[in-house]
């Protein structure tokens, strides 16, 4: 029974683990939460994550590779009919039981600097893969908060298309009274119902994307369907105003904050410590040795440990190795190391240009974003006061239903477009953001 019980206790601990790491079931996600569940789950920033310990564990290794190598061997031999006796080397014909004992070590005092060198390379290797790691979640980041404001976009644009069909919904109202009792014509009630019909049409385009961007943003926390997800609003202080660095000096912060130019540049210099340690090869090895031995024989006179501690003995010494010629393979890891380090300069040269070109890009369409949201607030303002005429010269007849829906087809556009267009300038600023190495919330 007690087995049962820890074991029911354990499944809802689980349960509550796993429930922790996915969208909590009806609450409200803040910004950050989405961020924090989507870097959790994301696979891409795991495996980095791994990447970047396998080359924490060569780095770990490369600094070990000093230490001295030391090994024991122990052997236990019978050996029947004609062998040698271990204890005066005379050939015997019987029974001889032996055992051996050794220890062993080796140290390398020198080798080119090959050993030190290769610890730097994997020390700035370990580094560069920290700077991948953070690469990955800088990506994920950036993905969650576009995926996050594209779905309050389309949330504000359900809004104001449910405002334009509550609009155009009181217009048919009016005019269906009005159309019984003769005071307007036929045609002018049907083009009402066409308009409001239009506004409906708006609003469930709307809230299939609103569900569309619904799902990318799970996805990319690789989470559950959640049809009732529910997003913490911004406040007024998280929206972007005038961006205040130009392209010259994001360029200039992404070279020193950026942590994939980072990343480039410690594999750079990686690369360079391995052509070093790669010409420490064609240098003389120097090592220190030594060994520690002692034995046993049924044949010997005394008994089991005496002769172990009787034939003991010890030795150390040095070595020098001169690399005279092994099919040139220490000049061919040479060439090959060089060959690496300029596919790392090209490479590091190539990430800077496009990094350059990507934030020139970035810059105009964030300014060009901007520009068209200032314009937009003048369009909105304009053709606000516009349809606010127009109702008034219907409702009195003044004007013909036609004109009544152009005006009420540019204010709901312009609102339309002044929407995206405030959601669209955010998420540029969060790009040029990202390439500066500054996504903080």
């Amino acid at each position: 029974m007690r087995y049962y019980k820890l074991l029911f206790l354990g499944l809802v601990v689980f349960g509550n683990l796993k429930a922790y790491s996915q969208a909590p079931a009806d609450s409200v996600l803040t910004l950050q939460q989405c961020i924090d569940l989507a870097i959790k789950n994301n696979l891409d920033v795991k495996k980095s994550e791994l990447q970047m310990q396998t080359q924490e564990i060569a780095y770990n290794q490369a600094r070990e590779n000093l230490l001295p190598s030391i090994n024991g061997n122990v052997s236990h031999n019978i050996s029947n009919g004609r062998s040698q006796d271990p204890t005066n080397y005379n050939y015997v014909t019987q029974q001889i039981t032996y055992a051996q004992y050794n220890l062993n070590s080796n140290l390398t005092l020198f080798n080119g600097m090959s050993l030190l060198n290769n610890i730097k390379r994997y020390s700035l290797a370990y580094q560069a893969g920290k700077m991948d790691f953070q690469q990955a979640k800088d990506l994920v980041t950036l993905n969650v908060i576009t995926a996050y404001l594209q779905v309050l976009d389309n949330e504000d644009l359900l809004k104001a298309t449910v405002i334009q069909v509550e609009q155009a919904q009181k217009q048919v109202d009016r005019l269906v009274v009005l159309n019984k009792d003769g005071a307007t014509p036929p045609a002018t009630l049907y083009d009402l119902k066409g308009t409001l019909a239009t506004s409906k049409i708006g609003a469930v385009n709307t809230k299939a994307a609103m569900g569309i961007s619904k799902i990318n943003l799970l996805q990319i926390m690789n989470v559950p369907l959640d049809k009732d997800l529910k997003l913490a609003r911004l406040s007024a202080d998280q929206l972007p105003g005038t961006y205040d660095k130009n392209p010259d000096e994001i360029y200039t912060k992404a070279l020193n904050d950026l942590a994939l130019v980072k990343a480039y540049d410690l594999r750079l210099k990686s690369a360079e410590k391995e052509v070093k340690s790669a010409k420490g090869a064609l240098w003389p090895t120097l090592t220190a040795f030594g060994s520690l031995a002692t034995n046993y024989s049924s044949t010997g006179n005394t008994g089991y440990y005496s002769q172990l501690k009787n034939n003991y003995s010890s030795g150390f010494g040095v070595g020098l190795s001169i690399p005279f010629l092994n099919y040139f393979q220490s000049r061919n890891k040479v060439a090959l190391a060089r060959i690496d380090l300029q596919t790392a300069k090209y490479n590091n040269d190539f990430t800077k240009i496009q990094l350059k070109q990507n934030i020139d890009q970035a810059y105009i369409n964030m300014s060009s974003a901007l520009e068209r949201y200032h314009l937009l607030r003048d369009q909105v303002d304009a053709y606000g006061e516009s349809y606010r005429i127009a109702e008034v010269k219907f409702n009195s007849g003044a004007i013909t239903s036609v004109d009544f829906v152009i005006a009420k087809s540019n204010f709901d556009q312009a609102n339309t477009n002044l929407i995206n267009a405030r959601y669209d300038y955010f998420i540029r600023t969060k790009i040029l953001d990202y390439y500066q190495g500054n996504l903080a919330l």
